[in-house]
């Protein structure tokens, strides 16, 4: 049985021509059956602003985006010597591009839905343009490997919650199998899109910035994957953000456990929802970099060889802590209940929680205070404060919660830092707690010391 290997590249590894040469170079190297691709590095913010242009009737310098847009596609397109058949298909694309455009510009419409539909343009034009490129590495090698183009749209069915909406999986589950027939039983190698989908309907959906690599997560259980393969700028996932702490190391082997702690509090590497579908069908992770793929790059899977107490670091900043308070909370049940109720309805999701008798306390992303309903929902049952400029810092590893001394040898390390709110116990993989956002990284650096 064939294995099946499915390869995400990021946004610096489709950057131009050479990138996108070296990339797919790797994939060759790699035996990848299926490459999920994101948008040329630069390209989702231009066309979020292109958007914002059009919308506020700014024509002139719309078109000048616009014309900036696809001309280094097309610039792209040139330095691979693109066929006429991916030219026409690229060609195609930048009218559909217009023609998005214009619609937002007579409608004043940038809703979700309308920006959805225009972002999505970004990994579509670049999946044409590797497309070429793993054609020409193929030649280069005298391969008579096909390759094969794909609309993940066909495949990556999600609900209409434009701007983040979420993937229908047993349908995605039950299309992959025939969409990628043809990949799945030959040597063709298939090239899709990351981050994007569409509404039964056939409504371009985006899952969320970062999503391309819970795209090709989600992908790869559709198709029984055998490994899963995340190609960025970095060469693996280390121990802490090197541009913070330069004496950062790079990790051989994390824990699906690891990982996903790490991941959801603050490691830029890996999108936060990506291990969900590989934990699932326990499909190995590989992080490696497409500009030094001899590297050895980092493994995440189900078992590993090593257990260390404190394995990495991660900050994750402009974070708000929200006290609410209420006497009514003394000795009675039902409080949590009405505070959890809100945030779901809100489809808010909460970092980091303490309680006492009465007050409850919780971490989240500054961006929520957008959203207004929510203060005004939790002001009518408890007061409310709110504390801005924060940062959760994280320390990962292994039986954290079941080590004496380690609270000790955390805050000994930074005596004179305040403190705002710590969270120990809820998981063995985890112990975090809050300060301000400028003392941050300067207890980042000095836990790194100690433990790493």
């Amino acid at each position: 049985m064939k294995k099946v290997i499915v390869s995400k590249f990021g946004g610096t590894s489709m950057g131009d021509a050479q990138c996108m040469l070296r990339s797919a170079a790797v994939s060759l190297q790699q035996n990848s059956t299926l490459v999920v691709v994101s948008a040329t590095s630069g390209t989702t913010n231009k066309l979020i602003e292109l958007g914002q242009l059009a919308r506020s009737a700014q024509n002139e310098k719309a078109q000048k985006l616009f014309l900036e847009i696809t001309e280094k596609h097309s610039q792209i397109g040139k330095a691979l010597e693109i066929s006429d058949e991916r030219k026409a298909q690229l060609e195609g694309l930048f009218e559909e591009l217009a023609s998005i455009n214009k619609g937002i510009y007579f409608l004043k419409d940038n809703s979700p839905r309308a920006l959805d539909a225009l972002v999505s343009m970004g990994e579509r034009m670049s999946s044409v343009l590797f497309s070429q490129a793993l054609e020409n590495t193929l030649k280069t090698h005298n391969s008579k490997a096909k390759v094969v183009w794909y609309d993940v749209r066909s495949v990556m069915k999600t609900d209409d919650q434009f701007g983040k909406a979420r993937p229908l999986t047993d349908e995605i589950n039950r299309l992959g199998k025939i969409v990628f027939a043809e990949i799945l039983s030959s040597n063709a190698i298939g090239v899709t899109q990351g981050y994007i989908g569409s509404t039964p309907d056939g409504q371009a959906t985006t899952l969320g910035r970062g999503g391309s690599d819970f795209s090709a997560a989600i992908l790869a259980e559709a198709v029984d994957a055998a490994v899963l393969e995340i190609w960025t700028d970095v060469a693996g996932i280390a121990t802490t953000d090197p541009r913070i702490v330069a004496e950062a190391k790079l990790i051989d082997e994390l824990s699906f456990k690891e990982a996903s702690e790490l991941a959801t509090f603050g490691a830029k590497v890996l999108h936060p929802a990506t291990l969900l579908p590989a934990i699932k069908r326990n499909i190995p992770v590989f992080v490696g970099s497409s500009f030094e793929p001899e590297k050895k790059g980092t493994w995440i899977k189900k078992e590993v060889e090593s257990h260390p107490l404190i394995r990495a670091m991660a900050i994750r900043k402009k974070q708000v802590l929200v006290t609410l308070s209420t006497p009514e909370m003394l000795q009675t049940h039902g409080f949590l209940f009405q505070v959890f109720k809100i945030f779901n309805e809100l489809k808010i999701s909460i970092d980091a929680i303490t309680t006492s008798e009465i007050s409850v306390s919780m971490t989240l992303d500054d961006s929520t205070l957008l959203n207004k309903k929510l203060i005004e929902q939790l002001s009518e049952i408890a007061e409310v404060h709110i504390e801005e400029s924060l940062s959760l810092v994280s320390l990962i590893g292994n039986n954290i919660n079941h080590t004496p001394g380690i609270a000790k040898k955390i805050f000994d390390a930074i005596p004179e830092i305040n403190v705002r709110m710590i969270c120990l116990g809820a998981s063995k993989h985890n112990f975090c707690f809050l300060v301000s956002e400028a003392q941050a990284e300067e207890t980042l650096k000095r836990l790194h010391k100690v433990f790493i």
